[in-house]
């Protein structure tokens, strides 16, 4: 599987392993603490052939992805979860450790956030669904991200992101339902 688009990562670790994943170049940030230098490296990559942004679901890899999205808006978003994500033996959490289908599956389902952002689904909708505000809440946010391939994020930033990848009433209907006929089943 060969990739037009330069995928964004944080450190080599990454690279390896989206290389084991698909033919691709890679820019490694490096960490959160991201240069200017490579910040114009991935405008001109953006420019040239695009960006997925792909970094570890936790906290240094939003931020990481916020800076990018902020300097480069129109660069495309992939995401892992935080479950398919985890060192085998419980030792972190990192693209590094997701498996080569779950590395594929991430970059082909790689979104673009909205600049121009309409409002479909409200923050009312959100606690309808029990996503915010309850027990189980975070869970649920957790199997919407997976669903809908936009990540995990927590209650207050979940409506902007909702918002932010266009994600339509009906998907995220049909994602929610999904989340209770499994919370049923159980």
């Amino acid at each position: 599987m060969k990739l037009k688009e330069i995928i964004v990562v944080e450190g080599r670790d990454d690279t390896t392993a989206v290389k084991r994943a698909v033919d691709a170049d890679t820019i490694e940030t490096n960490g959160s603490a991201i240069s200017m230098e490579t910040i114009e490296a991935i405008k001109l990559a953006n420019e040239t052939r695009g960006v997925i942004v792909l970094t570890d679901p936790d906290f240094p890899g939003q931020k990481i992805r916020n800076t990018i999205e902020r300097h480069v808006p129109s660069c495309k978003h992939a995401f892992i979860s935080k479950d398919k994500a985890l060192h085998k033996h419980g030792k972190g959490v990192g693209v590094e450790h997701a498996s080569v289908e779950v590395i594929r599956e991430a970059l082909k389902d790689a979104h673009h956030m909205e600049e121009d952002i309409v409002e479909q689904i409200t923050k009312e909708d959100l606690l309808d669904a029990q996503l915010v505000g309850g027990p189980g809440s975070k869970e649920r946010r957790e199997k919407l991200g997976r669903i809908l391939k936009i990540g995990y994020t927590n209650g207050k930033q979940l409506h902007k992101r909702l918002m932010m990848f266009n994600i339509t009433k009906q998907d995220f209907a049909a994602a929610v339902n999904a989340i209770w006929q499994e919370e049923k089943d159980v």
